[in-house]
């Protein structure tokens, strides 16, 4: 595996950085994704994306908490059942709108993320709504879709 970028975000230790993409939005704090000069070329047709699907290295996440006890919830769940970053292999994934692009540099600014800076970016996909939503998603949790 070879990282394509890093991300640059204003959060610099786990305790401030967000849990999530909602509350990494309600912070209002942009964001910025570096892409390796090698890779750049790999930017082409991306130029009018509004969203994309960021796949990171959670480099500072355990590896070990195979069964956690998030806050929310009542019991204790497996790691597969979570979006927690404490997972076998750390990848985060999230979906965020781009608000500047600059492929030549290699910078796709971003409205926000979820991740502490220097954070490495294993891939990039665009987001297509027609493909990635699903509206009748049921994650099993009461009260809540997708």
């Amino acid at each position: 595996m070879v990282f394509i970028g890093h991300l640059e975000t204003p959060w610099t230790d786990r305790d401030t950085c967000p849990r999530n993409m909602t509350r990494a939005r309600e912070a209002g704090k942009p964001a910025r994704l570096i892409i390796e000069p090698s890779y750049r070329d790999g930017l082409a047709g991306l130029e009018t994306t509004s969203h994309l699907v960021i796949l990171s290295w959670l480099n500072h996440s355990p590896r070990n908490l195979i069964v956690q006890h998030p806050r929310h919830a009542a019991s204790a769940k497996g790691v597969f059942a979570l979006r927690s970053p404490a997972r076998p292999n750390p990848i985060g994934l999230h979906v965020v709108r781009v608000t500047g692009f600059d492929a030549a540099m290699g910078v796709i600014d971003l409205e926000a993320i979820d991740v502490l800076d220097g954070t490495p970016v294993v891939d990039i996909k665009p987001y297509i709504p027609a493909i990635d939503a699903i509206p009748d998603a049921d994650t099993g949790r009461a009260g809540s879709s997708a």
